[in-house]
């Protein structure tokens, strides 16, 4: 018996660079976070540095201009986004608009719950969201060509009568990886987040086939009462434990502040 209880459990690794070592090209990664709260910042700027392309990014949006996901965009290594918001990132426009990238938008709420549901094993789940929209009817442009013509659309999606209300047929996402940021876990992986990073994190966690965890904060195994684990460890294959510095990395979109007055 380890410190971590039995043989095999210990799911921390080095660093970074070693937990995405095997994430190939072509991969497709769900990815923890909101704009750059909650994000794991440093497994993004690993796999920047390690040099898969042809990435399959799902999350609610996908970084900023230079930060987050927007590293990955800017050195071309993402060739289709599956997110919600994008409303932040002029690069993410310009490659979207110029038929450079792949873009599926998916209403938040839906797109929480596919990912949800792929790490429950839900194949599909229906929803009122987007009922009577293009989300249902098909026609969003997922993507466009050099001169502004959409060549791929979304298709429609099956639409049924539940309890007297349509709703619409949404799969379930499951990844190849996830890439999560936890304020604490322990060496078997469970997980507790804090505040708003407790917002795509989990679903996003549970949809990897492997899900690799950046951590705050890493204690030993029976530290975290069950009670308040927000992510169980058997969704968990590996553990990065930040350094204090590397824990104090939080950035935010916009920074707004106003003279205070007495």
């Amino acid at each position: 018996m380890s410190a971590a209880g039995p043989a095999g459990l210990d799911k921390v690794v080095a660093s970074a660079a070693e937990a995405v070592a095997d994430v190939r090209a072509g991969a497709s990664i769900a990815v923890g976070g909101f704009g750059l709260v909650g994000i794991p910042w440093f497994l993004i700027e690993a796999l920047l540095e390690q040099g898969a392309d042809d990435l399959t990014v799902v999350s609610n949006n996908c970084g900023v201009d230079g930060a987050g996901l927007g590293l990955l965009l800017e050195k071309g290594r993402i060739s289709r986004v599956i997110a919600s918001y994008v409303g932040e990132n002029k690069e993410f426009a310009r490659q979207y608009l110029s038929g450079e990238l792949t873009v599926e938008l998916t209403p938040q709420g839906t797109l929480a719950e596919r990912l949800r549901a792929g790490g429950a094993g839900l194949g599909a789940f229906y929803t009122p969201t987007g009922v009577g929209t293009l989300v249902s009817e098909g026609g969003l442009p997922w993507r466009y060509d050099a001169e502004g013509n959409v060549v791929l659309e979304s298709p429609a999606k099956e639409v049924r009568t539940f309890h007297g209300q349509e709703m619409v047929l949404e799969e379930s996402i499951v990844t190849d990886v996830a890439l999560v940021r936890a304020t604490v876990a322990d060496r078997a992986g469970n997980c507790v987040f804090r505040a708003s990073t407790r917002n795509f994190n989990p679903p996003a966690a549970m949809a990897g086939r492997l899900t690799i965890v950046e951590a705050e904060r890493v204690v030993e195994v029976g530290e975290i009462d069950p009670d308040e684990v927000h992510l169980p460890g058997v969704f968990v294959q590996r553990v990065v434990a930040l350094t204090p510095e590397q824990a104090a990395h939080k950035d935010i979109e916009k920074r707004t502040t106003r003279e205070r007055t007495s």
